[in-house]
């Protein structure tokens, strides 16, 4: 199966949309950020807008959050060699190269690779 490609840009509240509905109930009411930006996710094919008013993360909505997590978690190691990640991103991160589990239980080191493309990440936001 092919995988979704993700060109757009989401803004922060876009993001926090996206993850509101992946963290929603299907009884939840969506909420005022998700009402603001569903019709733009929708659009892009992000979500889904369901007959009885729910909302639901689409595969390249799902991907998107987790590409999201997977920079966050970079970044977060390189201020804090403490932080802990979940497991998917520390998966998907160190079969990328961008970090390698130390000798301490959970815990990570970014590698070049990682630090190559955190840089690239600052010169091209």
């Amino acid at each position: 199966m092919k995988q979704p490609v993700i060109t757009q840009r989401l803004s922060r509240d876009e993001f926090e949309a996206l993850e509101q509905v992946g963290s929603m109930l299907k009884s939840d009411k969506p909420s005022a950020c998700v009402a603001r930006n569903a019709r733009h996710l929708v659009g892009i094919k992000m979500l889904v807008h369901h007959k009885d008013g729910s909302y639901e993360l689409t595969e390249k909505g799902t991907l998107a959050l987790f590409v999201k997590n997977c920079i966050a978690g970079l970044g977060a190691l390189a201020v804090n060699p403490d932080a802990k990640l979940a497991n998917g991103v520390a998966t998907f991160l160190g079969r990328k190269g961008h970090i390698i589990e130390t000798a301490i239980l959970g815990r990570f080191e970014i590698t070049a690779k990682g630090h190559e493309c955190l840089e690239d990440m600052k010169q091209n936001p």
